[in-house]
């Protein structure tokens, strides 16, 4: 198939979306598909393009068998709710001219869009069926759920507006899909298909993260011993995950466990924020975002991970970490309310706790600390979770196989779920029935 890929996020950059878009085109590639990516150049999660990336033109060059064509983009520095809507509709404009371009003269078979950013999608959807092109749009966050509900943006009109011009782009896609059950069943009230809306999860390489000793050269930098305990924090640091509530609970406990140590590594706009909230604790340190050869180390260097949110940010978004913690081995605590995809996936291989409350954060904490074999228990279940629900392989392979399937001719079956009843990966009805 030749396969067009519109998205904002892609390599270099480190986390996020662009993690999933990079992979997924490499993997068709390696599959032998011909792939090609409309996007900006990096810029997450730091809202900073570097030095050695002009943004003034358009530029095109092969990575990993993947041909990237990179587009102008509005980045802020500081980024609020109306400076998010100008960057995103940035993208929208700049990238209309390559994607015309290359479905003129290319003619993909497949077009997909990847939302964030929305605003990108609706153009794709409408050049894929004019060439006669399968359209599929994923769904990675519910961006306009998301901007209001966490206060970001907060015009009810604007809001009726953007939820009626979101709906209108998710029903014009072939196939739409999203990362979890409960927001493939946030695409249906939004009015997509039972026969369109598609669980496509985030994957994680098994192989390249995997259970490790917990003594690290992480542990060594920060002079920490055998018997201190270590709660891990990787990712973006932003608004929507609710990182103060670890700060909180951290310096609640540092003069009485003063053994249990707090890791935060990451990159993001509310970085420098909590790095100030932290000063003058000792048992709160931070990391900047780390190369993927070192990425399975840092893993290992934590007895617990650490997935904090805020209540308005239920079933919005999965954790795409949280694969990568339980292919680590590690035991993992998770703010959610119960019912919620992510409250699902973590019950039986790591605690539930409400969002938002430090207080709770702080007793679980100290029950995974101070009990090693339920630590060593929930770490295998967990690392028997990503083998069997969270393999990149698998999941890749069966998208390729649904996009191979709308090519045939009619009367032939196609390969692998193409409805909400079905998903891309191992299935998932046992989830919500883990005690």
């Amino acid at each position: 198939m030749r396969v067009l890929l519109v998205g904002i996020n892609y390599a270099p950059d480190l986390i996020g979306v662009a993690k999933y878009n990079t992979e997924l085109c490499e993997s068709l590639v390696a599959e032998g598909h011909d792939v090609r990516v409309i996007t900006a150049p990096p810029y997450y999660p730091g809202w900073k393009i570097p030095s050695d990336f002009r943004n003034s033109y358009y530029r095109s060059r092969h990575i990993d068998g993947v041909r990237v064509t990179r587009t102008p983009i509005y980045v802020p520095g500081r980024p609020s709710g109306a400076k998010r809507l100008i960057h995103h509709a940035s993208f929208a404009l700049s990238s209309a001219v390559p994607v015309l371009v290359n479905t003129l003269s290319w003619r993909p078979d497949v077009m997909v869009a990847v939302a964030p950013s929305l605003m990108s999608a609706a153009f794709v959807s409408v050049v894929a069926h004019r060439i006669g092109a399968k359209s599929w749009l994923h769904v990675q966050d519910f961006e306009v759920d998301a901007a209001f509900e966490l206060g970001l943006l907060r015009n009810n009109s604007l809001r009726k507006w953007m939820l009626r011009t979101e709906a209108t782009i998710l029903r014009s896609f072939d196939h739409v899909s999203t990362i979890s059950r409960p927001m493939v069943d946030r695409l249906i009230v939004k009015g997509v298909g039972l026969d369109k809306a598609v669980e496509v999860r985030n994957w994680i390489d098994t192989r390249a993260i995997c259970p490790a000793s917990r003594i690290t050269t992480y542990r060594e930098q920060l002079k920490l011993g055998e018997s201190d305990i270590v709660g891990l924090y990787s990712g973006t640091m932003s608004n929507k995950q609710g990182l103060e509530f670890v700060i909180a609970a951290a310096i609640g406990l540092e003069q009485s466990h003063p053994h249990i140590h707090f890791i935060l590594a990451g990159d993001g706009p509310d970085k420098m924020r909590l790095e100030q909230m932290a000063v003058g604790h000792s048992n709160i340190h931070f990391f900047g975002l780390q190369p993927k050869e070192s990425f399975n180390e840092l893993m290992a260097t934590a007895d617990f991970h650490l997935i904090p949110q805020k209540a308005k940010a239920a079933d919005l978004v999965l954790p795409s970490k949280l694969g990568a913690i339980f292919a680590s081995a590690r035991p993992v605590i998770a703010m959610a309310e119960e019912g919620t995809g992510l409250a699902a996936e973590v019950t039986g291989a790591g605690l539930v706790i409400p969002p938002g409350d430090a207080s709770a954060l702080q007793v679980a904490i100290c029950e995974l600390s101070e009990a090693s074999a339920l630590r060593q228990h929930y770490g295998a279940e967990g690392r028997r979770r990503a083998l069997e629900r969270w393999d990149r392989q698998t999941i890749v392979h069966r998208w390729s196989e649904i996009m191979e399937g709308d090519r045939k001719p009619a009367g032939q079956k196609s390969i692998g779920a193409t409805s909400a009843n079905d998903n891309i990966g191992p299935p998932m009805e046992d989830a919500v029935r883990l005690p």
